[in-house]
């Protein structure tokens, strides 16, 4: 059976999937100040953006694609159509595009569309990206796909350690996180995904120390690792992230590592020096 991958752009997609025909990432907007407005597509310069961002005294916001933007992504030949979302809890873009699915079928009848909230974001996408391909290349049917990949993101881990949270503070994305130390005494918070929440998991006194924490919480919760794809997203940190591709793989027999630079919503939310992984 034939398929599509519609993601949003908070998903980083590794080079060879950005040019596959089977794959359509739907920009989400980027937003800072007055003067800055930019769609989170192939134009997207990451190193402009976080300039912009560090010279602007407002907080960075985003804007969702609208219903009829999925609507049309959905158009197409393929029998089966998948759509990946960063979480429900952090963005409207999961129920733009469940609208959009809902216009597709008021306007062309029915069609196997299945709408997936990745409770994650980032590499978090990526993964489900992956699983579903997976699925799909082994020819189980839409039915067994959609249960599988329900069961999937329930058991997928996220983990993060971020230079600063000021963005997803400001933007009220850290509502279960109850207290911050002091920036000063340069504490940087371990986080993590419950139910696509972002919650506290532990700490460290610098980014050395954080990510270290981050290995270890990803190594113990991790299940069967020779089966797992590692997934690791940064923002303008490659030395980090290949820290803790090093460390994880020291300890774990992963099946495979991805590292991939953030695009323009991850890089928005993890700021410079940003480290998401998904195992």
């Amino acid at each position: 059976m034939s398929y599509k991958i519609v993601v949003d752009s908070c998903c980083e997609l590794p080079e060879k999937l950005k040019t596959d025909p089977r794959f359509e990432s739907v920009p989400l907007t980027l937003i800072v100040g007055d003067s800055y407005e930019q769609p989170d597509d192939e134009t997207f310069n990451q190193r402009e953006f976080l300039d912009v961002v560090a010279a602007c005294p407002t907080c960075p916001k985003s804007a969702c694609p609208s219903p009829e933007r999925y609507l049309e992504a959905y158009r197409t030949e393929a029998e089966h159509v998948y759509a990946v979302t960063l979480s429900s809890q952090l963005s409207g873009s999961y129920n733009s595009a469940v609208l959009g699915k809902n216009l597709y079928h008021d306007a062309y009848g029915e069609k196997d569309i299945y709408v997936v909230d990745s409770r994650s974001a980032s590499c978090g996408e990526t993964q489900i990206v992956y699983k579903i391909m997976e699925y799909e290349e082994a020819g189980l049917s839409f039915a067994e796909i959609t249960e599988k990949i329900e069961q999937y993101v329930k058991e997928m881990n996220t983990y993060f350690v971020l230079e600063n949270l000021e963005t997803l503070r400001k933007n009220g994305r850290l509502s279960k996180v109850k207290a911050f130390v002091a920036s000063t005494l340069n504490i940087k918070p371990l986080m993590g995904a419950d139910n696509g929440s972002i919650v506290q998991l532990g700490q460290g006194i610098g980014m050395k120390k954080a990510l270290a924490k981050l290995v270890d919480a990803a190594v113990s919760n991790v299940k069967d690792a020779q089966t797992r794809r590692l997934m690791i997203t940064h923002c303008n940190n490659p030395s980090g992230a290949e820290s803790v591709r090093k460390n994880i793989e020291e300890r774990l027999n992963v099946k495979e590592v991805v590292i991939m630079d953030t695009a323009g919503i991850s890089s928005m939310y993890a700021n410079d020096g940003g480290v998401i992984v998904t195992l």
